[in-house]
């Protein structure tokens, strides 16, 4: 989805909102959020739908949408009292009302060769988005850890489809993040396979290329 509206053009494969060329930063439940009010403009969506769309895997309380659509609007300059891009319908939901327009000249990148990137704790998985991946204890992050180990917001992972390039930062976090055992103190690349530790919990980092993917390997039984 590229769509431009106003100064603003958003890129739904880069993740990015640029306002006149200048990148406008949004965490990344936000920029979900706006994105599917876009896919669905002029439509009013529901809470409990927009909830299930940004928060699939998670129970989550309404309280947590009004933070996200209070960081959209702040990140677009609009107005709740007299709004140009979200309008509240109050008791339903909410309805993005700006006059947008599909933009073929936002830029486009696609992933190189198939790849896939995720993340695996005990027997869950989160797939990685281009971009940011926010990990912490927060509803709101791209990857909700709720553990008393993990800070609110412990680290981010940075997806770079275009080179095939992932790389783990810790966000100063109280009880620190380590790859393989070993404390990171600056951005530092993943492959797959990783461990890492953020705080208290375990998780694995996962890579999957269609290029480098093994036939399935023949099972020989015996005969009785």
């Amino acid at each position: 989805m590229n769509v431009r509206f106003g100064p603003f053009v958003v890129n739904a494969q880069t993740r990015q909102i640029r306002r006149d060329g200048t990148e406008v930063h949004l965490p990344t439940k936000a920029f979900d959020l706006l994105c599917a009010l876009i896919e669905r403009r002029p439509d009013v969506v529901a809470k409990n739908e927009l909830l299930r769309l940004v928060w699939p895997d998670a129970y989550v309380v309404e309280a947590n949408l009004n933070v996200l659509i209070g960081e959209i609007r702040r990140a677009l300059g609009d107005d709740p009292q007299h709004p140009q891009y979200i309008r509240t319908v109050h008791g339903i939901g909410y309805a993005f009302c700006g006059d947008a327009v599909d933009d073929d000249r936002a830029p486009r990148r696609e992933r190189r060769s198939g790849t896939r990137f995720w993340i695996v704790w005990k027997e869950r998985t989160f797939a990685l988005s281009e971009g940011d991946n926010v990990i912490g204890r927060h509803p709101e992050c791209s990857i909700w850890l709720d553990e008393p180990g993990v800070s609110r917001r412990h680290a981010r992972i940075h997806v770079d489809s275009l080179t095939n390039r992932v790389v783990l930062e810790d966000l100063n976090s109280t009880n620190g993040t380590c790859v393989r055992q070993t404390p990171i103190a600056t951005a530092h690349p993943l492959i797959d396979g990783d461990v890492l530790q953020i705080g208290s919990v375990e998780l694995t980092f996962r890579a999957w290329s269609a290029d480098s993917s093994r036939e399935t390997e023949r099972i020989h039984r015996k005969r009785r």
